[in-house]
C-alpha cells in the first residue's frame, strides 16, 4: 500500500483519477491535479516546502521529489514526464516537458514549456532553459531544437502514461 503521510499539518491533496503504485511514498505538502500517475519506488517528499504537480504529469519508478526549506518549492507542470530515477529538487518545470531517466535539477532552475532534458543530465542551480529546445550534458547545455516529432511525444507520452496507470486499477 502506499505511503501517504501528513507532515507539519499538511495532508497530501490527491486529485482525480491519478494512480500511485504500491510503493510510492508521498508526505506533506504535496498536492497533484487529475490524471497524474506516481510510479514503483517514487518518493514525493513535501516536508520542507510546497510540490504542485499538474494535470496528466507521470513521476516514474525511482524519482525522488523534494525542495529547500524555507527557499525552493517544486513546481511541475502539466503534461510533463519525468524519467525514472531522476532528482527533482526546488525546481519549476513547465507543461509539456521531458525529464530523461536518471537526470537531476537543482534549486532555483525553470525549464519552460516543450523542452526535453536528456537522460542523465545535470541541470545546475538557477538555469533558465528556453522553451522548445533539447538540453543535455553534465552540466546541462543547449544542444538543439526539438523536431516536430519530438513535440508530438510531449503532447502523447503523457497520455500514454495514463493508459499505463490503467493496466494497474485492479491494485487500488
Amino acid at each position: 500500500m502506499s505511503l501517504i503521510i501528513p507532515c507539519r499539518g499538511f495532508k497530501p491533496i490527491i486529485g482525480e483519477d491519478c494512480f500511485i503504485a504500491p510503493n510510492a511514498s508521498i508526505i506533506g505538502e504535496v498536492e497533484m491535479g487529475k490524471n497524474v500517475s506516481i510510479w514503483f519506488g517514487a518518493i514525493i517528499r513535501g516536508d520542507v516546502n510546497s510540490i504542485k504537480i499538474g494535470n496528466y504529469s507521470n513521476i516514474q519508478d525511482g524519482v525522488v521529489i523534494h525542495g529547500t526549506y524555507e527557499k525552493a518549492s517544486t513546481h511541475i507542470g502539466e503534461y510533463v514526464s519525468i524519467g525514472h530515477s531522476s532528482i527533482i529538487h526546488g525546481c519549476t518545470i513547465h507543461n509539456h516537458v521531458l525529464v530523461g531517466m536518471g537526470s537531476i535539477i537543482m534549486d532555483g532552475c525553470k525549464i519552460e514549456p516543450y523542452c526535453i532534458i536528456g537522460a542523465g543530465s545535470l541541470v545546475l542551480e538557477n538555469s533558465n532553459f528556453e522553451s522548445g529546445y533539447i538540453y543535455a550534458g553534465s552540466p546541462a547545455k543547449k544542444i538543439k531544437m526539438i523536431s516536430d516529432q519530438q513535440r508530438e511525444l510531449l503532447n502523447k507520452l503523457p497520455h500514454n502514461y495514463v493508459m499505463y496507470s490503467s493496466w494497474f486499477k485492479d491494485l487500488e
